[in-house]
C-alpha cells in the first residue's frame, strides 16, 4: 500500500565508531517509519578501525543504507556531503555515538509539519556505555543542571518549546537553500552557528520532549577530560570565523578557572550538594565520592579549554 509520507534522508557522520555504529544503525532499522520512505547516509571520515566494514555489511543487507567517504574527516564536511547527496525532502541528522527510540524519526517528521518548524529535535539522555562507577558518574553528571547548565535538550522540558538549538536536528531540505550549508571552518559548534543563521532569517527551532535519543559519553576520566578541553576550546574559538551571541553557560567554567582561588570553596559546597542529590536519587553511596571529581574534571577541563581557545583567538 502506498503512503503519503515524505522521503526522509538520515545523515550520520562517523569516524572510528566501531563500538557504537551497530547499535546506532540497529535503532534506525527498528524505527516505525516506513523503510520505503527512508534513506540512511553514513558519512565515514576515513575510519581507522572496523567502522567502514561494519557499515558496508549493513548496506548489503539493507539497501536503504549507503556509505559515503568523507576525505576531509570533519563533522561539518560530512554533514554537507550528506545534504548534497540526499534525495529526501526532510533531512535528519543523527549521531553515531547514540541510539534512538523507535518513533524518533516519525515524531520528528510529525512535529516539523504540525508546528511549521524549521528545525526539530528532542531530549538527549546520557547513559553509560559500561557498568563502571566512573562511566555511570560521567553519564549522570551530564544530565545534571550542575554538569550541563540550563541546556533544555539535556535537562528536559515538560512540553514542546521554542529554543535556540537542539541535539541533531530535523529539517526540510529547502531550508539549506535559504540558510546555506554548515560552516566547514567549525570542527565543533557548527550546529549552533547554523541555528543562529536559521533564527536570523526568522526560522523556528522546536524542542520536543517526546523525541528521545540515548547518548554514550566517554567512559574513562582521562578521555572525558580531553573531550571537555576540546569543547572548551570550541566554545570560544568559533568567534574567529563567525559572530556567536554570548551565552553565560559556555563561559562559567572559564570564569571558574580564572577565579579558582576565590571560587574553590563555594564550588566545593555546590558540587557536594548536587552530588548528594544524585546519590540519594540513584541509591548508590559510592557515587557521592566520585561525582565531585567528575564535576570538577568537566568544569576545569572546559574552562582550561576556553582559555586555550581565547589564546588561539587572540594570537
Amino acid at each position: 500500500m502506498k503512503n503519503n509520507l515524505p522521503l526522509v534522508s538520515i545523515i550520520i557522520p562517523c569516524r572510528n565508531e566501531e563500538k557504537f555504529i551497530s547499535e546506532c544503525l540497529n535503532s534506525v532499522i527498528n524505527q516505525d517509519y516506513p523503510k520505503s520512505n527512508m534513506e540512511v547516509l553514513v558519512i565515514d571520515g576515513i575510519s581507522e578501525d572496523k567502522t567502514k566494514k561494519i557499515v558496508q555489511d549493513y548496506s548489503i543487507k539493507y539497501p536503504f543504507i549507503k556509505l559515503i567517504n568523507n576525505p576531509n574527516k570533519t563533522t561539518p564536511f560530512a554533514l554537507n556531503l550528506g545534504i548534497k547527496n540526499s534525495s529526501g525532502e526532510i533531512l535528519i541528522r543523527l549521531d553515531s555515538h547514540a541510539k534512538y527510540e523507535e518513533k524518533y524519526i516519525s515524531k520528528c517528521v510529525k512535529y516539523l509539519n504540525e508546528y511549521n518548524a524549521d528545525n526539530v529535535g528532542g531530549l538527549l539522555k546520557t547513559i553509560p556505555s559500561k557498568n563502571t562507577l566512573i562511566a555511570r558518574a560521567i553519564a549522570l553528571s551530564l544530565s545534571s543542571v550542575f554538569g550541563a547548565g540550563n541546556s533544555a535538550f539535556r535537562i528536559g522540558a515538560e512540553k514542546p518549546i521554542w529554543v535556540d538549538t537542539v541535539f541533531g536536528g530535523c529539517y526540510k531540505k529547502e531550508i539549506f537553500d535559504k540558510v546555506g550549508l554548515f560552516n566547514e571552518n567549525l570542527t565543533r559548534s557548527q550546529d549552533m552557528e547554523f541555528n543562529l543563521r536559521l533564527k536570523k532569517i526568522g526560522g523556528k527551532i522546536l524542542l520536543v520532549p517526546d523525541i528521545v535519543a540515548y547518548y554514550y559519553p566517554k567512559d574513562k576520566l582521562l578521555d572525558f577530560l580531553k573531550h571537555n578541553i576540546k569543547d572548551g576550546i570550541w566554545s570560544v574559538y568559533p568567534l574567529k570565523f563567525v559572530k556567536i551571541p554570548f551565552k553565560l553557560r559556555h563561559y562559567i567554567p572559564l570564569i571558574f578557572v580564572l577565579t579558582l582561588p576565590l571560587s574553590i570553596w563555594p564550588y566545593i559546597l555546590v558540587s557536594f550538594y548536587f552530588s548528594f542529590k544524585i546519590t540519594i536519587r540513584e541509591k548508590d553511596w559510592k557515587l557521592f565520592f566520585v561525582l565531585p571529581i567528575v564535576f570538577f574534571a568537566r568544569h576545569f577541563a572546559y574552562g582550561f579549554g576556553s582559555i586555550v581557545g581565547l589564546i588561539k583567538l587572540l594570537f
